[in-house]
C-alpha cells in the first residue's frame, strides 16, 4: 500500500499548494469569488464537471449500477441533461447578469424585495450538498487508511476548508481541473476497462445477470421522472452551479464550455453504471451497494493504480464539496449576513470584502464538518436540500426570466409556500418519498401565477434596468477596483 498512499499523500499536498497559490492571485471581491470572470472554454468545461460529479455521481453512481445495472445511469445522466440544458438556454443570459448570487438575480428581476428568504432557502441547500460531500470523506478515507470515521470527515474537510478558504474560487478552480483530469484518468481510462475486463466482458456480465440489468428502463419510469424533477431542474438553479457560470469569460464560453461539461456528465453516468453492473458479476452478493466502488477499487486494481482510482473518488468529493462551500460562505455573507447588518458597499473596499468572504468560507467550513460529523444518512441529508432548492425556488427563477408578468409578491409567495409544502410534505410522507418535491412545486408555480397576476405588474424601470443586465449592457452589482493585471 506504500505506493497507494504516497500517490494520495502527494495529491493532497498538492490541493494546499495550490490553495497557496490561489491565495496570491484572489486581491479583489470578484477575483476571488468567481475567479475574476475570466476562464476559457477548457478550465471553465473542466471545472463545471468536476462540481457536479460528486460524491453522489462516483461512489453512488457505481452502486445503482451495482443495483439496477445500466439503468442506474439515470441519476448522473440527468444531472448531465440538467446542465446540458443550462447551458444552451440559460447559461449566456445568467453569465451577463454580472451578480455574484441567485438572490442578486431575483432582486434585480423583481425589484429588490425577494432576496433574504431565497438566500436562506439557498443557504439550506448548499449547506447540505457541502455536508454530504463531506460525509463521502468517511468512506474513501476507510479504505485507505481504515480510519475512525470522525476522523476521515474531519481530515478531509480541514483540507477543502483550508485550500478554499485561502484562495477562494481561484483555488478551488485550479483543484478542480487537477480533480478534473484525476478523476477523468481514473474512473474513464482505468477502472472503467479493468473492470469490464475483471468481470469477463459484456458477454459474460449479460450471461450471469437477469435481463433487467441491461433495460434502460429497468429503474422504473418514476424514479427516473423524479431524478429529473430533482438533478436537472436542481442543475438549472443552484447557486454552487451558477457560481461557476459566473466565471466564464464570455456567455459564448458559459454556453459552448458547459454543453461540453454536459456531455462529459452523460458518458460519466454511463461509466459508473457498467462498472457497477460489473461490480455485481465479482461481488454479487455485497451488504450495500454502496461499497461496490470501494470493494472492486480495493480488491481488483493494481498497486499504485489502486491509489490513482481513490485519488479519483477523493477528487470527485472535494470538488463537490469546495464549490458548495463557496457558494454558502458567499450566500451567507452577502445574502443574509449583509442585508441584516444593512452593510453598505463603498469603493475601495475590495479589500476587506476578501477578507470577510474568506472568514465566512472557513466559519462554514467548520459548520459544515460538524454537522457531517453528526448526521450519518446522506441520501436523506441530499435529498432535502433538493427538495427545498427544487420547491422552492425554481419557479420564481425560472419565471423571472420567462415570463415577464412575475412579479415580487408572487416571486415571494412561490419561495414561501413551495418551502413550506416541501417540508410538510416530507414530515408527512417522509424525507426519501417523491411527493414532497412533486405537490411542493405545483404549489409554488399556482402561489407564482396567482399572486402575480392578483398583483400590480413590475415597474417598468425595473424590467427595463433588467433587460439591460440581461443584454450586458450594464457592470457587476458591486463596484470595485479592477486588479492590475486585468
Amino acid at each position: 500500500m506504500a505506493v497507494d498512499y504516497t500517490v494520495i499523500v502527494v495529491y493532497l499536498a498538492g490541493m494546499l499548494a495550490m490553495g497557496w497559490w490561489g491565495m496570491r492571485r484572489a486581491k479583489s471581491k470578484s477575483e476571488f469569488l468567481v475567479a475574476g470572470r475570466r476562464l476559457g472554454p477548457a478550465m471553465y468545461s473542466g471545472t463545471m464537471a468536476a462540481i457536479v460529479l460528486g460524491g453522489a455521481s462516483t461512489i453512488g453512481g457505481v452502486g445503482l449500477g451495482y443495483k439496477y445495472g445500466l439503468s442506474g445511469a439515470w441519476m448522473v445522466f440527468t444531472i448531465g441533461l440538467g446542465i446540458l440544458a443550462l447551458s444552451v438556454f440559460f447559461s449566456a443570459r445568467i453569465a451577463r447578469l454580472k451578480v455574484y448570487t441567485v438572490s442578486e438575480m431575483l432582486d434585480l428581476r423583481y425589484g429588490g424585495r425577494a432576496g433574504i428568504i431565497s438566500g436562506v432557502v439557498m443557504w439550506a441547500y448548499t449547506l447540505m450538498l457541502a455536508v454530504t460531500s463531506t460525509i463521502a470523506y468517511a468512506t474513501i478515507f476507510d479504505v485507505l487508511f481504515d480510519l475512525n470515521r470522525t476522523v476521515a470527515i474531519i481530515l478531509g474537510g480541514a483540507i477543502v476548508v483550508a485550500y478554499s478558504t485561502l484562495g477562494g474560487m481561484w483555488s478551488i478552480t485550479l483543484t478542480d481541473m487537477v480533480q478534473f483530469v484525476v478523476k477523468t484518468i481514473g474512473v474513464l481510462l482505468l477502472l472503467l476497462p479493468i473492470a469490464v475486463v475483471k468481470a469477463g466482458g459484456f458477454s459474460e456480465m449479460k450471461a450471469k445477470l437477469p435481463t433487467s440489468y441491461f433495460d434502460p428502463l429497468g429503474i422504473g419510469g418514476e424514479t427516473i421522472f423524479t431524478y429529473v424533477l430533482i438533478y436537472t431542474f436542481g442543475m438549472l438553479i443552484g447557486q454552487d452551479i451558477w457560481q461557476r457560470v459566473f466565471t466564464a469569460r464570455s456567455d459564448t464560453t458559459a454556453k459552448w464550455g458547459g454543453t461540453v461539461a454536459g456531455t462529459y456528465c452523460l458518458v460519466y453516468a454511463i461509466a459508473g453504471a457498467v462498472i457497477g453492473t460489473a461490480a455485481k458479476v465479482l461481488y454479487p452478493n455485497l451488504g450495500s451497494a454502496d461499497d461496490a466502488f470501494a470493494t472492486i477499487v480495493k480488491d481488483d486494481l493494481p498497486i499504485g493504480v489502486r491509489g490513482l482510482v481513490l485519488a479519483a473518488a477523493l477528487a470527485a468529493v472535494m470538488s463537490t464539496s469546495s464549490g458548495a462551500l463557496i457558494a454558502c460562505a458567499t450566500v451567507a455573507n452577502n445574502d443574509i449576513w449583509s442585508r441584516l447588518r444593512g452593510a453598505v458597499r463603498r469603493d475601495g473596499e475590495a479589500h476587506d470584502e476578501v477578507k470577510g468572504n474568506r472568514v465566512f468560507i472557513l466559519i462554514m467550513g467548520v459548520g459544515v464538518i460538524c454537522t457531517a460529523i453528526a448526521l450519518n444518512n446522506v441520501v436523506e441529508a441530499l435529498t432535502v436540500a433538493y427538495n427545498l432548492l427544487v420547491g422552492g425556488l425554481l419557479v420564481p427563477i425560472l419565471g423571472g426570466l420567462l415570463w415577464k408578468r412575475g412579479t415580487a409578491h408572487g416571486a415571494l409567495a412561490s419561495v414561501i409556500v413551495g418551502g413550506a409544502a416541501v417540508i410538510g410534505l416530507m414530515a408527512t410522507f417522509g424525507i426519501l418519498a417523491n411527493e414532497p418535491v412533486y405537490y411542493g412545486l405545483l404549489s409554488s408555480l399556482a402561489a407564482y401565477v396567482i399572486v402575480s397576476l392578483a398583483t400590480k405588474p413590475t415597474d417598468a424601470a425595473v424590467l427595463a434596468a433588467w433587460r439591460e443586465r440581461l443584454a450586458g449592457r450594464t457592470p457587476e452589482l458591486a463596484s470595485e477596483p479592477a486588479p492590475a493585471h486585468q
